[in-house]
């Protein structure tokens, strides 16, 4: 008795089981290349993931990609936070059964059909200018 109790608790708390096996073992389809740029929020070195920061929206609009997966192409290591790169992700995607998008739907209110996965296969550092100069301030300085 106690047993279902606690089950039922956990049930209500977080995704049933079936329902997190489903999402952990997704099957995702290759769905696009896309170049984007930002910068590096956080790099995980040891995990060889990274949350990034977009200028350009992905195509579900969202402008932040949080553990995006380091290919083994993108070297952890010489990767730098706070600077403007330009990015190579890889979107794929895997369709969740209509089990689950009906508990999404009628537990959460989370209306989810599919889930996206990202792949960072590059990171090139933008040499971006700053439009500050500091001669400028001399010169304004000189005119008054």
């Amino acid at each position: 008795m106690t047993r279902r109790t606690a089950k039922a608790k956990s049930d209500e708390s977080g995704l049933p089981e079936w329902a997190d096996n489903e999402l952990k073992n997704a099957v995702f389809q290759p769905l696009d290349t896309i170049n984007r740029t930002g910068y590096f929020l956080d790099i995980n070195e040891q995990n060889k993931k990274a949350d990034i920061q977009l200028y350009e929206s992905l195509p579900d609009g969202r402008t932040i990609v949080e553990e995006i997966e380091l290919t083994d192409n993108v070297r952890a290591q010489e990767l730098m936070k706070g600077f403007v790169y330009e990015y190579k992700i890889k979107i794929s995607k895997a369709r969740l059964s209509s089990q689950l998008s009906e508990l999404l739907k009628t537990r959460y209110q989370i209306d989810m059909e599919e889930i996206f996965k990202f792949d960072l296969e590059s990171a090139v550092m933008m040499d971006v200018e700053s439009d500050y100069n500091p001669n400028n301030i001399d010169e304004e300085e000189d005119e008054v």
